[in-house]
């Protein structure tokens, strides 16, 4: 099931709209190339935690 930014997994809720959209993007991709929803979920969450954090960028909302 691919997410958007109306219909994405709880556990991405906290992030900033900019982390969460590039977390969204990389879990259609990992969903595209065979991988379980969980997991796409938390690597996709990872990496663009990561994404952020390499540009100085806010990650979670507070």
């Amino acid at each position: 099931m691919p997410w958007n930014e109306k219909d994405y997994p709880a556990s991405m809720k906290n992030l900033t709209a900019e982390v969460r959209h590039k977390a969204i993007d990389i879990a259609n991709a990992l969903l595209e190339d065979g991988y379980e929803e969980g997991r796409a979920i938390a690597i996709a969450t990872a990496q663009a935690e990561k994404w952020a954090e390499r540009r100085d960028k806010p990650v979670k909302d507070r």
